[in-house]
């Protein structure tokens, strides 16, 4: 066994901190990534990959226990990267960083090892969670006494019921509104957003304001030619 890997690539438990490669091909995403990685103790960033092909050289470049990737690469689905490190001989953990919805999906990266999946957009607490957790059950050894070791280990990885949002607010509604920001770079009014997600004002500024206190929506004055300043939101790139 050498630099905390056995012969045939498989990651090794030890005191050292936890290698992350974070796989992601937008740059700025990718960016935010790191840097919520770095902010958890326990936890280091090994290397940064753009692509399928990236994170392959980075597997050769470095030693990692994780990757933080994301399905919708530029040269491939990011389970196909995950198989084939499989076949290479490749043993890091995946906790998927994705906007899939689909089920098959998860199922299929359950299958080859994907320990967690975070949907995208999420805060820094939410990847905080789902690392901590990871490093909890990364941390079970030895032999399972009974069954409920066992249960305890696996329990590690469950995350715990998603937080409730303010009252009045609808998760369907809320991925309208978030997808309207996003699809507009420089940013929306609450009016301007209300026409696009199809809301009244006052209920569009509402999810705006709920995702300016989530850390997902700067917001700024605009002066115009007359009158009072309107405020813009835009969709953040910490996001």
């Amino acid at each position: 066994m050498t630099n905390g890997r056995t012969e045939n690539g498989e990651a090794t438990a030890g005191p050292g901190p936890v290698r992350v490669l974070v796989v992601e091909d937008e740059a700025v995403a990718a960016d935010a990534h790191r840097l919520y990685v770095e902010r958890v103790p326990g936890f280091r960033v090994a290397g940064v990959a753009h692509s399928a092909a990236a994170a392959h050289r980075e597997l050769e470049r470095v030693e990692v226990d994780l990757l933080l990737l994301d399905l919708y690469l530029p040269d491939g689905h990011g389970l196909g990267l995950v198989r084939a490190l499989r076949s290479a001989g490749h043993r890091a953990d995946v906790i998927a960083v994705t906007s899939a919805r689909d089920l098959g999906v998860v199922r299929e990266g359950v299958s080859l090892g994907v320990v967690q999946y975070v949907l995208k957009p999420f805060t820094f607490a939410t990847l905080r969670d789902r690392l901590v957790r990871y490093a909890q059950f990364r941390a079970t050894a030895g032999e399972a006494a009974g069954q409920e070791d066992v249960d305890r280990a696996l329990a590690a990885l469950r995350a715990p019921r998603p937080a409730q949002l303010p009252k009045g607010l609808s998760a369907p509604t809320l991925d309208r509104v978030t997808g309207a920001l996003r699809a507009a770079p420089g940013g929306l009014t609450a009016a301007a957003l209300a026409g696009a997600a199809g809301l009244s004002r006052i209920t569009a500024r509402r999810y705006l304001e709920h995702l300016v206190e989530q850390g997902l929506v700067t917001k700024e004055p605009r002066y115009g030619q007359v009158g009072r300043p309107e405020l813009h939101y835009r969709w953040s790139a910490r996001g």
